[in-house]
């Protein structure tokens, strides 16, 4: 008792205990409310299923296709059965018929109707049997994977439509859905481009991701990746956004306008607070002190005088000018150093000048003195087309150090692409000319857990462990070591930069690894020995070719078995790692595929990478399958990685 006497503001004791009684009970009374708060709002959420045709709305999905299947001839769960579409395709097959219906067009047919109500009168009836949907090419109408965007935001719909169902393929599993959904759900969209006067109105939904172009699969597939009965099957890496309203119900013309102009300020404020952070002198004095980088370049520029002297140059993002000075120091006639950043650019204008090399002539007659070819132009390269300031076409060589972590991160590339389609001249040259993306696993010694496993003699770990764990849900950039990788290196994806396109920049890539063999793979008189794989990690190289640099051709590497760069490589970790052994091991048949008592002698993977939602930043979405040397498989939820 008396360890809870205290003294007030008056000199007097009095039980504490009471008081803090009372701050418990008010503690405990908040967290009830915000329980409550959060179980009315799932309650809201839930009751709020707007029928796919009409303003109706239900309180469940079943009452929903109920209401459907009697109103207005569709039957989805006879669809889905009668053509076992699966829950990807079912997912399309929602979003198909929004978006017709929101045209007035049977979502059957593609008959145009004048208005909703004739919409209405005309729904087929034979529909349930599926004898008056139209195909196209074989195909079903909605079998397109922009169906994958969700059309209406917050359509609680896509997150229940198959509560009931008990049949699933092997590759979406309950744990697949339930990891799709909380990625689905947690994503926050923005529009990335408009291409023409529909787009311009096209808003964001908070419900979806951007793996709009995803699903590609490379030539070299081979066919055990995919399902024989339904080729065209893959399991979801991610949707984009597309128009809907926060009350469920499509959106008028002023209301989508206003909604992408919201994200457009987001791209703009992402842009902005992109260029700023290149205004800090600690990163351009990282980059210039990579070695690996500042040399590659430096070798390409200096060492090839046949592809340099007397060309008009255009470097795309210069920081501090670094490029265009090895390029003036090359004997370039003119550069146009091209910079976003508000700081960056009257720097690079400074440094130019203290170096004598700043453009100082007359612009209108393009005159100046000797070595004086470097202009420095404040702008995105997106930007110049509007001002003139540079001939369409006139450029001889563009280059630009426009990579990111996982090479892809920031988004530069599509600048470097917009650059080459409206100023390089045909047949001009791209430094570098070429990016390749590599793919391989790892082991426990590239994580934390040998650390906390012995801590002067004590074992912690537990917190290894955890921190593995958490590793699971975020990518992670760092040095991984060379003696690390417990697997064959992949090629995931390359890039010729001379033709590719922008939407290449998406893709999904289908890879085997298969453990390191010490040993040559045909002595199988040695004891297997089991590795555990904990992840995959992914560096990148560009090279500039012969095609261009034919005097020195040049290659960057960020590859773990080079000195390293500031890219470092970018490690995806695994929720649980993978036991794989080469040789013939012994395995229990009824052990599972990937564990100790029965490891895999590859491990199939689908990858893929794609921009996000959040401009500058992407989304990879990894799938896994471990083969047993019996044939028998086993596949692990995918896993969704956001990096930003």
């Amino acid at each position: 008792m008396a360890d809870n006497l205290r003294e007030n503001e008056e000199g007097e004791l009095y039980d504490s205990s009471d008081e803090e009684e009372e701050e418990e009970q008010q503690q405990q009374q908040s967290w009830e409310d915000w329980e409550a708060d959060e179980d009315e709002e799932e309650e809201e959420t839930e009751s709020n299923v707007l029928c796919l045709f009409c303003d109706s709305v239900y309180g469940s999905s079943g009452a929903l296709f109920e209401h459907c299947t009697s109103t207005h001839s569709f039957d989805f769960r006879r669809i889905r059965k009668t053509l076992a579409l699966d829950f990807y395709a079912s997912f399309k097959l929602i979003n198909f018929v929004r978006s017709q219906v929101a045209q007035n067009m049977c979502w059957s047919c593609g008959l145009h109707c004048q208005s909703n109500q004739d919409l209405h009168n005309h729904l087929h009836e034979g529909v349930h049997d599926l004898h008056g949907v139209t195909l196209k090419d074989g195909i079903l109408p909605w079998n397109d994977e922009k169906f994958l965007n969700p059309f209406m935001m917050e359509d609680p719909l896509l997150y229940s439509f198959d509560e009931d169902d008990e049949c699933e393929d092997e590759l979406t599993t309950l744990s697949d859905k339930e990891e799709l959904l909380r990625n689905l759900s947690s994503f926050e969209q923005i529009s990335m481009s408009v291409e023409n006067e529909n787009d311009t109105e096209t808003c964001t939904s908070s419900l979806s991701t951007s793996f709009e172009n995803g699903l590609k699969k490379v030539a070299s597939t081979p066919d055990e990746y995919l399902d024989r009965e339904n080729p065209e099957k893959a399991i979801v890496d991610g949707f984009a956004s597309y128009m809907g309203s926060s009350n469920g119900k499509p959106e008028g013309t002023q209301s989508r306008i206003s909604s992408a102009k919201v994200a457009e300020n987001r791209v703009i404020n992402a842009n902005k607070n992109y260029f700023s952070s290149y205004s800090s002198f600690g990163i351009h004095r990282e980059m210039i002190s990579d070695k690996a980088r500042t040399d590659a370049y430096r070798q390409a520029i200096l060492d090839n005088p046949s592809l340099l002297k007397s060309a008009v140059v255009l470097d795309v993002g210069c920081g501090t000018g670094i490029l265009s000075l090895f390029a003036a120091q090359a004997g370039a006639s003119r550069v146009f150093a091209v910079e976003a950043s508000d700081k960056m650019a009257a720097v690079a204008t400074q440094i130019a000048k203290d170096n004598g090399v700043l453009w100082t002539g007359n612009q209108n007659k393009g005159e100046s003195r000797c070595g004086e070819v470097i202009e420095v132009v404040h702008a995105m390269v997106e930007e110049l087309e509007t001002s003139g300031h540079i001939q369409p076409h006139s450029i001889d060589v563009l280059v630009s150090e426009w990579m990111g972590y996982c090479l892809l991160y920031e988004s530069m590339l599509s600048s470097v692409l917009f650059a080459r389609d409206k100023w390089l001249k045909p047949g001009g040259a791209i430094l570098p000319d070429t990016a390749t993306m590599f793919v391989a696993g790892f082991g426990k010694g590239a994580t934390s857990i040998p650390f906390w496993e012995n801590v002067y003699g004590f074992s912690m770990s537990c917190v290894g462990n955890e921190l593995v764990a958490e590793a699971a849900q975020v990518p992670i950039i760092d040095i991984v070591d060379g003696n690390n990788i417990v697997t064959n290196t992949a090629v995931l994806q390359t890039f010729d930069l001379v033709t590719m396109k922008p939407e290449e920049m998406d893709f999904t890539a289908m890879i085997e690894l298969k453990p390191k063999l010490d040993c040559p793979s045909n002595d199988f008189s040695l004891e297997s020995k089991t590795t555990w794989c904990y992840g995959v990690v992914l560096w990148f190289e560009t090279c500039f070719t012969a095609r261009f640099c034919k005097d020195m051709p040049t290659v960057l590497s960020t590859s773990p078995y080079t000195p390293k760069t500031h890219w470092s490589q970018t490690i995806l970790t695994f929720r649980d790692p993978i036991a794989i052994v080469s040789g013939q091991p012994f395995a229990e048949k009824s052990a599972a595929v990937g564990t100790e008592s029965c490891p895999a002698v590859k491990v199939l993977s689908r990858i893929s990478i794609v921009r996000a939602p959040q401009h500058r930043s992407i989304d990879i979405s990894v799938e896994m399958a471990g083969v047993a040397l019996d044939g028998r498989k086993r596949s692990w939820p995918a896993q969704i990685f956001n990096l930003c």
